[in-house]
């Protein structure tokens, strides 16, 4: 067998509606992050804001520290 008779074999042994829904989904979400997928289904105002994001990157003024993010996210670092 190969891996789409093997995909397919197992999805027809999985009974549950909620399961095979959730599978799905994380499927369809790895395919959608190959590379390219992800800028393809940006809006051009999103596209923008991350290209003006990364420019802003290179500017020293602009970046927040390692100890300020870890300070400001320390809720959910524990």
């Amino acid at each position: 067998m190969n891996i789409k008779e093997d995909f397919h074999h197992l999805i027809e042994t999985i009974d549950d509606e909620q399961l095979l829904k959730g599978n799905y989904q994380l499927i369809q979400q790895l395919n959608n992050n190959q590379t390219g997928n992800l800028w393809k289904n940006l809006s051009e105002t999103e596209k923008q804001e991350l290209l003006l994001a990364y420019d802003e990157s290179f500017e020293e003024k602009n970046l927040v520290s390692h100890e300020q993010m870890k300070q400001q996210h320390d809720k959910w670092l524990k």
